[in-house]
């Protein structure tokens, strides 16, 4: 492994502990040149996964966009990063049981909403204005609409518990 600071290759393994809710694992290492200690994560690759977007075009399936457009719709909001890294975690374990090598852009957005729906609902209304692209206030306020319904069915559902 090339060290971030020198660039030398060779490090030894400092630490090793499980990571991602197994997933992954997350290891400690030092540069044997240098000294520097860094932190690498290692995961199992799967199969290619592409994704078809709204224009028919296919790329490959990011992970780090779906965290970079979440991060952006909970900014400054009581969401923490590893609840972030979470909702990322579960969107793409939906994603990838949907099964096949391709995938499209608005299922996996129509997989983050339903999460964040149900974490915060300003991210959410964040994210879905992006995602759906509203043309006018009245599309807004459908959807805003929609979210309320819905909080209102769960508060519902929770009396009767």
């Amino acid at each position: 492994m090339k060290c971030p600071n020198c660039h030398q290759n060779g490090s030894r393994v400092v630490d090793s502990r499980p990571a991602d809710n197994g997933h992954a694992i997350r290891r400690r290492r030092e540069c044997e040149n240098c000294g520097f200690r860094f932190t690498t994560f290692e995961r199992v690759e799967a199969a290619p996964l592409l994704v078809i977007k709204k224009n028919g075009a296919r790329e490959e399936f990011s992970r780090e966009k779906i965290l970079r457009g979440v991060m952006r719709a909970a900014e400054k909001r009581p969401v923490p990063m590893d609840q972030i890294e979470d909702i990322v975690d579960q969107v793409e374990t939906k994603v990838r049981a949907v099964g096949g090598n391709e995938v499209s852009s608005q299922l996996i957005g129509e997989f983050v909403m339903g999460i964040l729906a149900d974490v915060d609902d300003i991210a959410y209304i964040r994210f879905a204005s992006v995602y759906r692209e509203f043309k006018d206030m009245a599309s807004f306020a459908n959807e805003l609409q929609e979210l309320m319904a819905r909080d209102e069915d769960n508060h519902h559902q929770k009396k009767k518990s």
